[in-house]
This record gives C-alpha cells, structure tokens and sequence, in this order.
C-alpha cells in the first residue's frame, strides 16, 4: 500500500530535505519586480531597503504587502513608523535598487526624492508609488510581512519595469 493512498491529516509540515541555498535558487526562478521601500523614521531619519517580496491583497480596501528580514537593521523603524511608501523601480533604476540593497550608511545620497503625504520619501523615476498606512505586521519565520492600507497611489504610463530573476536584473521585453 502506498504512503499516498493512507494519507493521515498531518498538524504541521514535514521537515524540508533541501538546504536552504536550495530553497532560495528555486526561490530566485519565479520572476519578481523591484521595489524600495522608505519610510520617516520617528526621529526623522530616512530609511530605505531595496525589496522584491512585494504583492498585492485587496483592492477594497487598497492593501499590499511586503516582507522584511528581522535581523534588518530598519526593522525597529518600519516597525514603530505609521506610514511607509512602496515604490515600484524602473528598468532604469538597476544602480538605485543596488545602492539601497548595500550596507551604506545613507542610502539616499545623490537621490531625488520628495516626501509624500504621509512623510515617505517617494523616488523620482519610479514606475509606481503607494503610500501607505502601517496597517499590520505579522511575524513568520525569519520574516515580518508587513501590510500597508494605501492612502495614496500613482504611476508612470509607459514605463517599464526593472525585474529580478535568478539573482540577475532584467527589463521587460514584452512577447
């Protein structure tokens, strides 16, 4: 008798038999666009991350969601601010979305930005923005996945955006 045909409803997961270095490669295979997001830290301090684990939940009310390592050095501050804002890059943008994956110590040096309504920085260029209200924040695993309310949106018609595929940048080339 096979294991399938006798299945028992299991509680919980079976421990993984890939290395982690496995995981995140076949991670890396599904195709993602690019995003920063930043944020007024309450003591006034900018704060940026470069991050690809953006996606949308609802459209009534406007909610989205992102995740963030918790040993990131911003963690405190998206985790105690309000508002943030996602801003979805540009196929031209590759440089900016690598200066706010670094470890510098000001990200924003040379950028243009404004502040949006809620005080986020909202980067010139980018292909869309959200601005949004720190809605909830759930802890799972070695991540908390943030989910922002959207107060405020906007885009670019036209512009195409910078994609992240297998550890590699790439720009839209429609079929």
């Amino acid at each position: 008798m096979s294991s399938h045909s006798s299945t028992k409803k299991r509680l919980q997961a079976l421990p993984p038999e890939f290395s982690s270095a496995e995981f995140r490669t076949a991670l890396g295979m599904f195709a993602t666009g690019v995003t920063i997001v930043t944020a007024l830290a309450p003591a006034g301090r900018l704060v940026g991350l470069t991050a690809n684990s953006f996606n949308s939940v609802s459209l009534s009310p406007p909610l989205v969601l992102w995740s963030l390592s918790q040993a990131a050095t911003t963690m405190d501050a998206f985790r105690a601010g309000s508002h943030y804002a996602i801003n979805i890059l540009a196929a031209d943008q590759q440089a900016l979305a690598q200066q706010f994956a670094s470890r510098a110590e000001n990200r924003f040096a040379n950028v243009g930005f404004s502040l949006g309504a809620c005080g986020a920085p909202l980067l010139h260029g980018a292909a869309a923005t959200f601005e949004c209200f720190n809605r909830s924040r759930y802890e799972e695993g070695d991540h908390v996945i943030f989910v922002g309310e959207v107060e405020n949106c906007s885009h670019t018609t036209g512009t195409s955006p910078l994609l992240y595929h297998g550890g590699k940048f790439y720009t839209e080339h429609p079929l």
